[in-house]
Protein backbone atom coordinates (compact mmCIF):
# COMPACT_ATOMS: atom_id res chain seq x y z
CA UNK A 1 0.00 0.00 0.00
CA UNK A 2 1.97 3.31 -1.03
CA UNK A 3 0.76 6.88 0.03
CA UNK A 4 1.04 9.68 -1.89
CA UNK A 5 3.04 13.48 -0.12
CA UNK A 6 3.52 16.63 -1.15
CA UNK A 7 7.38 17.16 -1.97
CA UNK A 8 7.25 20.17 -3.45
CA UNK A 9 5.09 23.02 -4.14
CA UNK A 10 5.49 26.51 -5.94
CA UNK A 11 3.83 29.53 -7.35
CA UNK A 12 3.94 32.66 -9.53
CA UNK A 13 1.81 35.77 -9.83
CA UNK A 14 2.41 37.89 -12.92
CA UNK A 15 4.08 41.29 -11.49
CA UNK A 16 1.46 43.94 -12.58
CA UNK A 17 -0.34 45.01 -9.08
CA UNK A 18 -3.96 46.01 -9.90
CA UNK A 19 -5.52 48.12 -6.66
CA UNK A 20 -9.20 49.10 -5.70
CA UNK A 21 -8.30 52.22 -6.59
CA UNK A 22 -7.13 51.35 -9.78
CA UNK A 23 -9.99 49.79 -10.51
CA UNK A 24 -11.97 52.73 -9.51
CA UNK A 25 -10.60 55.00 -12.45
CA UNK A 26 -12.50 52.34 -14.90
CA UNK A 27 -15.84 51.28 -13.02
CA UNK A 28 -17.62 52.84 -10.35
CA UNK A 29 -16.19 51.10 -7.47
CA UNK A 30 -14.19 52.25 -4.52
CA UNK A 31 -11.32 50.44 -2.14
CA UNK A 32 -13.92 50.70 0.80
CA UNK A 33 -16.69 49.17 -1.00
CA UNK A 34 -14.60 46.05 -2.23
CA UNK A 35 -12.76 45.35 0.97
CA UNK A 36 -16.43 45.34 3.16
CA UNK A 37 -17.44 42.92 0.61
CA UNK A 38 -14.57 40.42 -0.27
CA UNK A 39 -11.07 41.62 1.59
CA UNK A 40 -9.77 42.16 -1.50
CA UNK A 41 -7.07 44.89 -1.16
CA UNK A 42 -5.37 44.29 -4.84
CA UNK A 43 -4.57 41.78 -7.14
CA UNK A 44 -2.09 40.45 -10.11
CA UNK A 45 -3.19 41.09 -13.79
CA UNK A 46 -1.64 39.83 -16.77
CA UNK A 47 -0.81 42.77 -19.18
CA UNK A 48 -1.49 41.80 -22.40
CA UNK A 49 1.61 40.99 -24.63
CA UNK A 50 4.25 40.32 -22.12
CA UNK A 51 4.16 36.55 -22.81
CA UNK A 52 1.74 35.39 -19.77
CA UNK A 53 -0.52 32.67 -20.88
CA UNK A 54 -2.25 30.43 -18.54
CA UNK A 55 0.14 27.55 -19.22
CA UNK A 56 3.63 29.48 -18.66
CA UNK A 57 2.41 31.06 -15.53
CA UNK A 58 1.42 26.95 -14.76
CA UNK A 59 4.89 26.05 -16.36
CA UNK A 60 6.97 28.84 -14.28
CA UNK A 61 5.50 27.89 -11.12
CA UNK A 62 6.01 24.04 -11.67
CA UNK A 63 9.38 24.48 -12.29
CA UNK A 64 9.87 25.68 -8.72
CA UNK A 65 8.14 22.88 -7.45
CA UNK A 66 10.48 20.35 -9.55
CA UNK A 67 13.18 21.64 -8.14
CA UNK A 68 12.04 22.05 -4.72
CA UNK A 69 11.04 18.42 -4.58
CA UNK A 70 14.47 17.45 -5.61
CA UNK A 71 14.00 15.68 -8.76
CA UNK A 72 14.34 16.00 -12.48
CA UNK A 73 11.67 17.09 -14.95
CA UNK A 74 12.14 13.34 -16.91
CA UNK A 75 10.72 11.79 -13.47
CA UNK A 76 7.48 12.95 -13.95
CA UNK A 77 4.81 10.29 -14.95
CA UNK A 78 2.43 12.25 -15.34
CA UNK A 79 0.60 15.74 -15.34
CA UNK A 80 -2.90 16.74 -13.91
CA UNK A 81 -3.67 20.95 -15.09
CA UNK A 82 -6.57 22.33 -12.97
CA UNK A 83 -8.01 25.67 -14.78
CA UNK A 84 -11.11 27.26 -16.39
CA UNK A 85 -9.25 29.33 -18.95
CA UNK A 86 -7.32 27.37 -20.79
CA UNK A 87 -5.18 28.71 -23.50
CA UNK A 88 -7.01 27.50 -26.18
CA UNK A 89 -10.49 25.95 -26.37
CA UNK A 90 -8.74 22.88 -27.34
CA UNK A 91 -6.34 21.43 -26.40
CA UNK A 92 -6.09 21.63 -22.42
CA UNK A 93 -3.29 23.09 -21.37
CA UNK A 94 -1.78 19.78 -19.47
CA UNK A 95 -0.06 18.62 -22.85
CA UNK A 96 0.93 22.20 -23.19
CA UNK A 97 3.14 22.03 -20.38
CA UNK A 98 4.78 18.61 -21.35
CA UNK A 99 5.42 19.96 -24.12
CA UNK A 100 6.81 23.63 -22.49
CA UNK A 101 8.83 21.51 -19.74
CA UNK A 102 9.86 19.10 -22.47
CA UNK A 103 8.84 16.08 -20.48
CA UNK A 104 9.04 12.68 -21.88
CA UNK A 105 5.53 11.64 -23.38
CA UNK A 106 3.66 11.02 -20.41
CA UNK A 107 -0.16 11.62 -19.87
CA UNK A 108 -1.21 14.83 -19.63
CA UNK A 109 -5.26 15.07 -17.74
CA UNK A 110 -6.79 18.26 -17.57
CA UNK A 111 -9.22 19.40 -15.21
CA UNK A 112 -12.29 21.74 -15.79
CA UNK A 113 -13.79 22.13 -12.19
CA UNK A 114 -12.97 26.14 -11.28
CA UNK A 115 -12.70 26.99 -7.70
CA UNK A 116 -12.11 23.51 -6.55
CA UNK A 117 -10.53 22.42 -9.11
CA UNK A 118 -6.64 22.09 -7.51
CA UNK A 119 -8.67 19.68 -4.86
CA UNK A 120 -10.19 17.35 -7.66
CA UNK A 121 -6.58 17.21 -9.22
CA UNK A 122 -5.10 16.42 -6.22
CA UNK A 123 -7.29 14.00 -5.53
CA UNK A 124 -6.82 12.06 -8.48
CA UNK A 125 -3.27 12.49 -8.42
CA UNK A 126 -3.14 10.76 -5.42
CA UNK A 127 -5.30 7.61 -6.23
CA UNK A 128 -2.99 7.37 -9.22
CA UNK A 129 -0.12 7.25 -7.12
CA UNK A 130 -1.69 5.33 -4.45
CA UNK A 131 -2.72 2.48 -6.99
CA UNK A 132 0.87 1.69 -7.80
CA UNK A 133 0.62 3.60 -11.42
CA UNK A 134 2.54 6.81 -10.96
CA UNK A 135 5.46 7.37 -8.76
CA UNK A 136 5.92 11.28 -9.46
CA UNK A 137 2.49 13.26 -10.48
CA UNK A 138 2.90 17.06 -11.01
CA UNK A 139 -0.38 19.04 -10.45
CA UNK A 140 -0.89 22.49 -11.45
CA UNK A 141 -3.79 25.23 -10.88
CA UNK A 142 -3.48 28.15 -13.17
CA UNK A 143 -5.77 31.07 -13.96
CA UNK A 144 -5.26 34.06 -16.48
CA UNK A 145 -9.21 35.87 -15.24
CA UNK A 146 -8.23 39.05 -15.87
CA UNK A 147 -8.13 39.23 -19.96
CA UNK A 148 -12.14 37.75 -20.07
CA UNK A 149 -13.41 39.86 -17.51
CA UNK A 150 -15.92 42.94 -17.94
CA UNK A 151 -14.07 46.23 -16.62
CA UNK A 152 -16.99 48.61 -16.25
CA UNK A 153 -19.60 49.33 -13.80
CA UNK A 154 -21.63 46.52 -15.29
CA UNK A 155 -19.20 43.89 -14.36
CA UNK A 156 -17.81 45.03 -11.12
CA UNK A 157 -19.64 42.43 -8.72
CA UNK A 158 -17.26 39.83 -10.56
CA UNK A 159 -14.33 41.49 -12.06
CA UNK A 160 -13.43 43.27 -9.12
CA UNK A 161 -12.78 39.73 -7.47
CA UNK A 162 -10.77 37.75 -10.06
CA UNK A 163 -7.13 37.61 -10.34
CA UNK A 164 -4.74 36.32 -12.44
CA UNK A 165 -1.63 33.44 -10.98
CA UNK A 166 -0.73 29.58 -11.02
CA UNK A 167 0.56 27.13 -8.61
CA UNK A 168 2.25 23.59 -8.93
CA UNK A 169 2.91 20.81 -6.40
CA UNK A 170 4.68 17.41 -7.39
CA UNK A 171 2.88 14.68 -5.42
CA UNK A 172 5.41 11.55 -5.05
CA UNK A 173 5.06 7.68 -3.97
CA UNK A 174 5.78 7.72 -0.13
CA UNK A 175 6.32 4.07 1.66
CA UNK A 176 4.91 5.76 4.90
CA UNK A 177 1.49 5.80 4.91
CA UNK A 178 0.84 7.57 8.60
CA UNK A 179 2.14 11.00 6.66
CA UNK A 180 1.09 12.62 3.00
CA UNK A 181 -2.47 12.86 1.87
CA UNK A 182 -4.88 10.67 4.09
CA UNK A 183 -8.06 11.55 2.55
CA UNK A 184 -9.64 13.09 0.10
CA UNK A 185 -13.99 13.81 -0.26
CA UNK A 186 -15.26 15.40 -3.72
CA UNK A 187 -19.03 16.72 -4.46
CA UNK A 188 -21.35 18.39 -6.48
CA UNK A 189 -24.61 19.52 -7.21
CA UNK A 190 -25.36 20.51 -10.59
CA UNK A 191 -28.74 21.92 -10.33
CA UNK A 192 -27.03 25.28 -9.22
CA UNK A 193 -24.82 24.87 -12.34
CA UNK A 194 -25.99 28.60 -13.73
CA UNK A 195 -25.71 30.37 -10.29
CA UNK A 196 -22.17 31.06 -11.14
CA UNK A 197 -21.25 30.67 -14.72
CA UNK A 198 -19.57 31.37 -18.27
CA UNK A 199 -21.92 30.72 -20.60
CA UNK A 200 -21.08 31.01 -24.13
CA UNK A 201 -19.24 30.42 -25.98
CA UNK A 202 -20.62 26.71 -25.75
CA UNK A 203 -22.02 24.44 -28.11
CA UNK A 204 -25.43 24.16 -25.97
CA UNK A 205 -26.08 27.56 -26.10
CA UNK A 206 -24.21 30.16 -28.42
CA UNK A 207 -21.33 29.48 -29.99
CA UNK A 208 -18.77 31.74 -31.85
CA UNK A 209 -20.69 32.05 -35.02
CA UNK A 210 -23.64 33.40 -33.17
CA UNK A 211 -22.10 35.73 -31.06
CA UNK A 212 -19.65 37.45 -34.00
CA UNK A 213 -23.12 37.22 -36.48
CA UNK A 214 -25.16 39.17 -33.61
CA UNK A 215 -22.64 41.60 -32.61
CA UNK A 216 -24.46 42.85 -29.90
CA UNK A 217 -22.35 44.93 -27.53
CA UNK A 218 -24.84 44.54 -25.15
CA UNK A 219 -24.45 40.86 -24.98
CA UNK A 220 -23.52 39.85 -21.50
CA UNK A 221 -23.28 35.84 -22.00
CA UNK A 222 -19.56 35.57 -22.69
CA UNK A 223 -18.48 37.20 -19.24
CA UNK A 224 -18.72 35.23 -16.41
CA UNK A 225 -21.81 35.59 -14.28
CA UNK A 226 -21.75 35.44 -10.28
CA UNK A 227 -25.42 35.18 -8.25
CA UNK A 228 -23.31 36.44 -5.31
CA UNK A 229 -25.39 35.69 -2.15
CA UNK A 230 -26.76 32.23 -2.91
CA UNK A 231 -23.14 31.44 -4.07
CA UNK A 232 -21.80 32.87 -0.32
CA UNK A 233 -24.80 31.05 1.73
CA UNK A 234 -24.17 27.54 0.11
CA UNK A 235 -20.38 28.21 0.10
CA UNK A 236 -20.47 28.54 3.94
CA UNK A 237 -22.34 25.03 4.17
CA UNK A 238 -20.45 23.22 2.05
CA UNK A 239 -16.80 24.31 3.20
CA UNK A 240 -18.41 23.15 6.77
CA UNK A 241 -19.36 19.84 6.01
CA UNK A 242 -16.59 18.71 3.56
CA UNK A 243 -14.08 20.22 6.23
CA UNK A 244 -16.00 17.73 8.86
CA UNK A 245 -16.05 14.83 6.15
CA UNK A 246 -12.22 15.12 5.99
CA UNK A 247 -11.82 15.20 9.21
CA UNK A 248 -13.95 12.53 10.90
CA UNK A 249 -13.29 10.11 8.08
CA UNK A 250 -9.18 9.98 9.99
CA UNK A 251 -11.11 9.93 13.40
CA UNK A 252 -9.97 13.80 13.97
CA UNK A 253 -11.34 16.67 15.68
CA UNK A 254 -11.13 20.27 14.92
CA UNK A 255 -8.90 20.91 17.31
CA UNK A 256 -6.19 18.70 15.10
CA UNK A 257 -6.24 21.24 12.75
CA UNK A 258 -2.79 22.81 12.42
CA UNK A 259 -3.42 24.85 9.60
CA UNK A 260 -6.77 24.98 7.10
CA UNK A 261 -6.22 26.57 3.60
CA UNK A 262 -9.66 27.27 2.05
CA UNK A 263 -10.10 28.85 -1.30
CA UNK A 264 -9.42 32.75 -1.80
CA UNK A 265 -12.95 32.74 -3.03
CA UNK A 266 -14.25 35.77 -0.54
CA UNK A 267 -12.20 36.73 3.21
CA UNK A 268 -15.50 36.55 4.38
CA UNK A 269 -16.43 33.14 3.50
CA UNK A 270 -12.88 32.37 5.07
CA UNK A 271 -13.32 34.60 8.37
CA UNK A 272 -17.13 32.66 8.55
CA UNK A 273 -15.79 29.49 8.63
CA UNK A 274 -13.10 30.12 11.12
CA UNK A 275 -15.27 31.63 13.74
CA UNK A 276 -17.77 28.55 13.62
CA UNK A 277 -14.75 26.02 13.91
CA UNK A 278 -13.07 28.81 16.86
CA UNK A 279 -10.20 28.30 14.93
CA UNK A 280 -7.18 31.37 15.64
CA UNK A 281 -5.81 33.06 13.02
CA UNK A 282 -2.48 30.72 13.49
CA UNK A 283 -4.98 28.28 11.73
CA UNK A 284 -6.27 29.48 8.89
CA UNK A 285 -4.20 31.04 6.13
CA UNK A 286 -5.31 33.76 3.85
CA UNK A 287 -3.81 35.82 0.92
CA UNK A 288 -7.00 37.02 -1.16
CA UNK A 289 -6.08 40.64 0.54
CA UNK A 290 -3.17 40.66 -2.29
CA UNK A 291 -4.29 38.04 -5.25
CA UNK A 292 -7.66 37.92 -5.47
CA UNK A 293 -10.00 35.02 -6.43
CA UNK A 294 -7.44 33.10 -8.49
CA UNK A 295 -9.93 30.02 -8.84
CA UNK A 296 -7.99 27.03 -9.12
CA UNK A 297 -4.13 28.93 -8.57
CA UNK A 298 -6.00 30.22 -4.71
CA UNK A 299 -5.41 26.88 -2.44
CA UNK A 300 -1.92 26.15 -4.37
CA UNK A 301 -0.67 29.96 -4.27
CA UNK A 302 -1.60 30.02 -0.90
CA UNK A 303 -0.57 26.24 0.68
CA UNK A 304 2.77 27.21 -1.31
CA UNK A 305 3.29 30.61 0.01
CA UNK A 306 2.22 28.90 3.96
CA UNK A 307 5.25 26.87 3.56
CA UNK A 308 7.45 29.40 2.71
CA UNK A 309 6.80 31.54 5.93
CA UNK A 310 7.08 28.31 8.06
CA UNK A 311 3.70 28.15 9.15
CA UNK A 312 2.92 24.75 7.26
CA UNK A 313 6.01 22.40 9.53
CA UNK A 314 6.57 18.45 9.39
CA UNK A 315 3.82 16.37 11.52
CA UNK A 316 1.23 19.38 11.04
CA UNK A 317 -2.13 18.65 9.95
CA UNK A 318 -3.19 20.45 6.70
CA UNK A 319 -7.01 20.65 5.64
CA UNK A 320 -7.43 22.14 2.31
CA UNK A 321 -11.12 22.66 1.24
CA UNK A 322 -12.73 24.63 -1.93
CA UNK A 323 -16.62 25.52 -3.40
CA UNK A 324 -17.20 26.85 -6.18
CA UNK A 325 -18.69 26.90 -9.75
CA UNK A 326 -20.65 23.87 -10.71
CA UNK A 327 -21.76 23.32 -7.62
CA UNK A 328 -18.48 21.28 -6.90
CA UNK A 329 -16.67 21.51 -3.50
CA UNK A 330 -14.11 19.11 -1.70
CA UNK A 331 -10.84 18.63 1.22
CA UNK A 332 -7.73 17.18 1.31
CA UNK A 333 -6.85 15.92 4.52
CA UNK A 334 -2.97 15.99 5.12
CA UNK A 335 -0.22 14.98 7.73
CA UNK A 336 2.36 16.90 6.81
Amino acid sequence: MYNSKITGLGHYVPENVVTNDDLSKVMDTNDAWIQERTGIKERRHVVKGDGDTTTTMGVKAAKIAIERAGIDKDDIDFIVFATLSPDYYFPGPGVLVQRDLGIKTVGALDVRNQCSGFVYAISVADQYIKSGMYKNVLVIGSELHSHGLDMSTRGRGVSVIFGDGAGAAILSRAEDTDTGILSTHLHSEGQHAEELSLIAPGMGKRWVTDIIEENDPNDESYFPYMNGQFVFKNAVVRFSEVIMEGLQANNLEVSDIDMLVPHQANLRISQFIQKKFKLNDDQVFNNIMKYGNTTAASIPIALTEAWEQGKVKKGDLVVLAAFGSGFTWGSVVIKW
